[in-house]
């Protein structure tokens, strides 16, 4: 898979465990590296802010949407933004908790997942 694509090979991505997610900072201006958790559906990524919009890295994607994601040998470049439409967000935290706590249908969400806030990733371009 090349750079900028999640596409049809997101079974790769789903692979892995952990992402390095790569911000810009908002009052820096560097690039700001962090480990986190995500999961992909569609051709997009989604991540948990356990932080809410407290984490630093949620404040730098508002102040500037365009990140980095390495997971594997796979790096995506993208817009991301908060998650507002209630169904994709209801995916956002059923993915997330489903592939790092086991959540199933029919079981309620962990506290982490009803409390985080989601946030998406588009490929660029």
């Amino acid at each position: 898979m090349s750079e900028g694509e999640a596409g049809s090979e997101g079974a790769g991505w789903a692979a892995e465990q952990l992402c390095q997610l790569t911000t810009i900072g908002r009052r820096s201006g560097r690039p700001h590296t962090i480990e986190n958790w995500f999961a992909e559906h569609g051709g997009r990524l989604y991540l948990l802010s356990g932080g809410q919009l407290r984490s630093d890295w949620v404040k730098n994607l508002i102040a500037n949407p365009a990140v980095q994601l390495r997971a594997g040998d796979r790096t995506l470049s993208g817009h991301a933004q908060l998650v507002t439409d209630p169904a994709e967000d209801a995916l956002a935290r059923r993915l997330l908790d489903a592939k790092y706590h086991g959540w199933h249908e029919g079981q309620p969400l962990t506290d982490w997942a009803l409390t985080a806030t989601p946030v998406r990733i588009d490929p660029a371009g």
